[in-house]
């Protein structure tokens, strides 16, 4: 028989290649390292992630019914640039730390244990799988806009807006808004 680092390495299928076989840890500390790129994030259905390189290296320590799960994820992402349409590489660099519990929450039960935050798994769960949880928390680690530097979009693009990605003639903006009569009204 294979030992479990490789039998959890020989699993097939996208998703299945994060699982975490919570009855074959041993106690004590166990380690597991993951490559994804493109195709981790179209299996998600994801169309904004162009191109991704990331690292994912967790640490799981197993006692007696305690499983903790720290993991770091690191590399980047591309995606296009909001502002000139180009493409854009984001650096990736999220800490997950997690406290797993089996049966139900309910109520009274606190979702955060310190730094951790805690996840709830059926008692007959055998196995964790991280696919969703790395996915989820890189995707939030993305900030809302994602542009270049200034001076690094497109310059095409750019010269349809001033040098700050603002559009140009700012007073002509100011000009159509209907409500810049209203900018001084509070000012004494």
């Amino acid at each position: 028989m294979l030992p479990l680092r490789a039998q959890f390495y020989l699993r097939v299928g996208m998703n299945d290649k994060f699982i975490i076989p919570l009855n074959g840890l041993t106690a004590g500390e166990n380690r597991f390292s993951w490559q994804v790129g493109k195709e981790f994030f179209e299996s998600f259905e994801n169309t904004e992630v162009l191109d991704a390189q990331l690292d994912i290296d967790a640490s799981v320590e197993k006692s007696g019914r305690y499983v903790g799960v720290d993991c770091g994820v690191e590399g980047r992402l591309v995606v296009e640039c909001d502002r000139c349409l180009e493409d854009l590489e984001m650096p990736v660099d999220v800490k997950i730390s997690l406290s797993v519990k089996f049966g139900e929450a309910d109520s009274s039960d606190e979702m955060q244990e310190g730094e951790r935050e805690v996840i709830f798994i059926p008692v007959e769960n055998t196995e964790l799988d991280m696919a969703q949880i790395v996915y989820d928390y890189v995707c939030t680690s993305l900030p809302l806009q994602k542009t270049h530097a200034p001076g690094e979009c497109n310059p095409e693009a750019m010269k349809y807006f001033g040098t700050d990605g603002q559009e140009s003639s700012g007073n002509a903006v100011e000009a159509d808004n209907p409500f810049a009569a209203l900018k001084d009204m509070f000012r004494q």
